[in-house]
């Protein structure tokens, strides 16, 4: 996958991160499920466990980075005298909670930071800033939980964690070509032939091939396309005649009947929602 090609993702699925808490926690620290965002936790200083994700319990004693990008309820769980030093905080992509983005991820990314180019500095800077009284110093956590979640994202590509949708058939050179074409272009009236010459494959091969990388039929990964187009111009304040035009339906009906089968709700009902989701970090942080 190119540079360009995550950029241009990144660009369609806005990254929101919102740090809620940096410091030092003490005991056990319930985190309930949430379907909306993912969440993150930058281990500075250990031991903590994390319990409940994968039916196992995690021990953390070195610096390390958990990201979550569907959390399940879970536990942290640090020594009542000594505790651990952390970085708590959520992460949102544009598209909700299921988006192209988030559903190419693993469910669990447990990396040391040693591990993590550029990782290092970051979390002591995010420290740093937790533990000051700038001003700015809410922005400037959540910017870098942001910049943290990027290169998680490169790491998960370059070290092939990546094994289904979005991500993993922009990895693969052939589909990659299809996808591309797709995105540029999603009121197109594409047809299964379009899209397998694109990647200079049969029908019948580029549909199988298709499946086992993306998880979706060709024609299904184009409807969740374009739905997740209509949704980001949603959010701009684009009005709904014109949004069906762009991404390929032939009337506000056709479009709006297209996102109840897809989200159990009209997009008037879907960026309600949204509007009233707020700020991912939901609190304010406590250094």
């Amino acid at each position: 996958m190119t540079e360009a090609t995550l950029t241009t993702l990144l660009s369609r699925f806005s990254l929101r991160a919102g740090v809620f808490h940096a410091g030092k926690i003490c005991g056990v620290h319930g985190v309930p499920e949430d379907s909306s965002q993912g969440q993150i936790h930058l281990v500075k200083r250990g031991p903590v466990r994390i319990i409940g994700l994968r039916n196992e319990m995690i021990e953390i004693a070195e610096p390390a980075i958990v990201f979550l990008p569907r959390p399940n309820t879970h536990r942290l769980v640090a020594n009542d005298a000594a505790g651990a030093d952390l970085v708590w905080g959520t992460v949102q992509f544009g598209g909700g909670a299921r988006n192209p983005i988030t559903d190419s991820l693993p469910a669990l990314v447990l990396v040391k930071v040693a591990a993590l180019p550029g990782a290092g500095a970051l979390l002591d800077l995010t420290f740093e800033e937790a533990f000051s009284d700038r001003s700015g110093r809410q922005a400037a956590l959540n910017r870098l939980c942001e910049v943290l979640t990027i290169l998680l994202l490169r790491y998960c590509i370059d070290h092939g964690l990546i094994k289904q949708g979005t991500l993993a058939g922009l990895t693969d050179k052939r589909l990659a070509k299809a996808l591309i074409a797709i995105h540029e272009d999603a009121a197109r009236k594409w047809q299964l032939s379009d899209m397998a010459a694109m990647a200079g494959m049969s029908r019948a091969r580029f549909a199988v091939r298709f499946r086992e990388i993306t998880g979706e039929t060709p024609v299904d990964y184009l409807t969740s396309w374009r739905l997740a187009t209509a949704q980001q111009l949603l959010k701009r304040g684009v009005p709904l005649k014109y949004i069906a035009d762009d991404v390929g339906y032939a009337s506000t009906s056709a479009l709006t009947r297209a996102f109840l089968r897809k989200f159990g709700c009209s997009p008037s009902e879907w960026l309600k929602g949204e509007q009233g989701a707020g700020d991912p970090s939901k609190s304010e942080t406590r250094g």
